[in-house]
């Protein structure tokens, strides 16, 4: 479904991205784990169009959208949860979601039913649909990132980072939905700090460092690798 190719990504002098091969297949959920300042959110921002990259080729459904704009790849299919949630916060929970539904203005019945879908995933945000998403906790508005952006119905989940921040009975919470989300057949691009929870749902992963893949593989080998267990997972 997606495939980099030699992507690099550079702000001024300094390269972000160099060099990066990568792919997801349809159905899968794939993650890439790193330190702060790896590369992950700036390879997140170039699959949908928010970086442009300096070099290499980025390929969705089989069509070539390394130079398309933002706007386009999500028609196609794209949605990103952006790390931080980015949520409007001078609009209510409903007119976010309404927003992350903007490819479907022209049929407010479909617009309602994603609605309708999104309250069933998180009963908080129906509970909350009339307050405005900068006064919601952490958690409630991390929910409403993931929403807003499956609201555009993709076929690609472009997660960042969404335990940042939250409290353990969040992060659970969050992780269930996401295994959910993947049952239920979507692909997920997950990117994650917290490498135990990320490499749990993973079927496969990268370790990204320094803008460079170190290490893929099947998300369960990778939490037994003992230079990620050292370096990710806390363990030595």
């Amino acid at each position: 479904m997606l495939k980099l190719q030699d992507i690099r990504i550079s702000y001024g002098a300094v390269e972000a991205v160099k060099g990066v091969n990568l792919e997801v297949r349809e159905g899968e959920v794939v993650t890439i784990i790193g330190a702060n300042g790896a590369g992950k959110s700036t390879l997140l921002k170039s699959i949908v169009g928010l970086e442009k990259p300096q070099s290499g080729s980025i390929h969705f459904s089989g069509q070539d959208i390394t130079y398309a704009p933002a706007h386009k790849r999500v028609g196609m299919g794209l949605a990103l949860s952006p790390e931080g949630r980015g949520v409007f916060p001078d609009q209510t929970v409903r007119e976010n979601l309404m927003l992350g539904a903007y490819a479907h203005q022209g049929n407010p019945a479909q617009v309602e039913d994603l609605i309708e879908k999104e309250f069933q995933r998180f009963p908080r945000l129906k509970e909350r649909q009339n307050q405005l998403a900068g006064t919601m906790s952490g958690g409630e508005q991390q929910m409403l990132a993931i929403s807003r952006a499956l609201m555009s119905e993709p076929k690609l989940l472009l997660l960042d980072e969404p335990s940042l921040g939250l409290a353990p009975l969040i992060i659970a919470e969050i992780f269930r939905s996401i295994r959910q989300l993947s049952a239920s057949g979507l692909t997920i691009l997950l990117v994650e700090q917290m490498a135990n929870q990320a490499l749990s749902v993973a079927e496969r992963a990268y370790v990204l460092e320094t803008g460079k893949i170190i290490l893929q593989g099947s998300g369960s080998d990778l939490m037994k690798d003992p230079a990620v267990r050292a370096a990710y997972l806390g363990a030595h």
